[in-house]
């Protein structure tokens, strides 16, 4: 046991809530970013602690081949694979994103270290609390790979046409359309023509992370379009954002409509499935019930990737 789990005093009504859940954000080995566990021994791990699955996300390759690889040297795991929109798969790329749905991918992220809106890993961009990934974009800046940022909207605020073409694709194959980094202009727009052209999944990545920072009435208003709200223990574990705003917006807007994810796998964070338990604690000492956390860990992500 970690000695963060330790000094959480996580219960066992926190291991009970988290039971059968998804994660549908983890960032495991391998990768070009070095971390805890790899994606073997993630199922392994949670197999043992009586989770269900989880989704492979790297902002750089996609992973659904390795996700099916993964389901069948672990039998009763269910992995999953993801696409980020990130430059090293040519952006907002449609031939990237229809091969993604061909080989069985479930999340496509719009992207993360190459949006606009994602200051870090900039060289005029932030320089407090750095992500792991930052340093590979700073490196690659210094070799002059570095092509421009992108955004999802034109001009007039309203989605891109590229980014149209992706959003009519991941709904031809029943995939999850997540936000990735993208600013809260570029969300509410995004937002606003996936339910337009009816598709049917869309998540909101790690909605109080710094460079969304997206209130509570924000939030809410985003549900209210049709979306399933994200929040992610290392946002908060890590002190980016606050415990009180995260159980405040999932007050506001409802367990029905809300996803836990951990967005672990960093070398310097708590283990993956002890990270999840030690979320369910944070949520079971500020009020809510194993059934809530339940619903909002397993029977929601549950819905979007079965």
């Amino acid at each position: 046991m970690s000695l963060e789990l330790a000094q959480t005093e996580v219960s066992s009504a926190a291991w009970e809530a988290i039971q059968g859940a998804y994660d549908l954000q983890v960032h495991v080995a391998p990768d070009v970013i070095e971390r805890r566990i790899d994606d073997i021994d993630l199922a392994k791990e949670f197999l043992a602690r009586g989770l269900k699955g989880f989704v492979l996300k790297s902002h750089y390759f996609p992973t659904a081949e390795r996700a099916k690889v993964v389901t069948k040297a672990v039998p009763g795991i269910h992995a999953f694979g993801a696409i980020t929109l990130n430059h090293s798969v040519g952006g907002l790329n449609p031939v990237a994103v229809e091969m993604a749905g061909r080989s069985g991918n479930k999340i496509v992220w719009m992207p993360t270290v190459d949006a606009a809106n994602e200051t870090a890993g900039r060289p005029d961009g932030t320089k407090s609390k750095l992500p792991f990934w930052a340093k590979i974009q700073l490196e690659l800046a210094a070799t002059g790979i570095n092509p421009p940022p992108m955004t999802v909207v034109d001009e007039t605020g309203n989605t891109s046409a590229a980014a149209r073409t992706v959003l009519e694709l991941i709904k031809k194959y029943d995939m999850i359309l997540a936000t990735g980094h993208l600013g809260r202009r570029e969300i509410f727009a995004l937002v606003k023509t996936a339910k337009e052209i009816g598709l049917r999944k869309v998540v909101v990545t790690h909605a109080e992370f710094p460079s969304q920072n997206l209130s509570a009435d924000e939030q809410f208003e985003l549900a209210e379009m049709g979306a399933i709200i994200e929040h992610c223990f290392t946002t908060m574990h890590t002190g980016k954002s606050s415990w009180e705003g995260m159980f405040e917006a999932t007050r506001k807007t409802g367990v029905e409509r809300t996803i836990l994810s951990t967005d672990l796998g960093q070398t310097i964070n708590p283990p993956v499935a002890e990270g999840y338990a030690m979320f369910a604690q944070k949520m079971l000492d500020a009020g809510f019930s194993v059934s809530d956390i339940h619903h909002m860990a397993a029977t929601v992500p549950a819905s979007l990737v079965e």
